[in-house]
């Protein structure tokens, strides 16, 4: 079985994921051997789409859990908090 690590973020770029930050993720993401998703509210985005993640709808303040499973798992869960917790604006 896999294991997923679960972390949490909440977005504090004041206009939320727009172009920039999901460039930003997306660009992090292709660098892990590991699958990882963004859960918002109900929504999941895969973190190596920047359509999927743009449309995930996150705004400014959203609590966003990052669950992540494969060889890099607990190196590409931090780096997407650490891009989540970043201002880009």
């Amino acid at each position: 079985m896999v294991e997923t690590i679960v972390r949490k973020a909440k977005v504090v770029n004041t206009h939320g994921i727009h172009a920039r930050p999901s460039h930003a993720i997306v660009s992090a993401a292709i660098d892990f051997e590991a699958t990882i998703e963004l859960h918002c509210d109900g929504r999941v985005a895969d973190a190596r789409s920047i359509l999927s993640v743009m449309t995930l709808g996150a705004a400014h303040g959203a609590e966003i859990e990052v669950h992540a499973s494969g060889p890099q798992a607990e190196q590409a869960a931090v780096k997407m908090v650490e891009i989540l917790c970043a201002d880009q604006g």
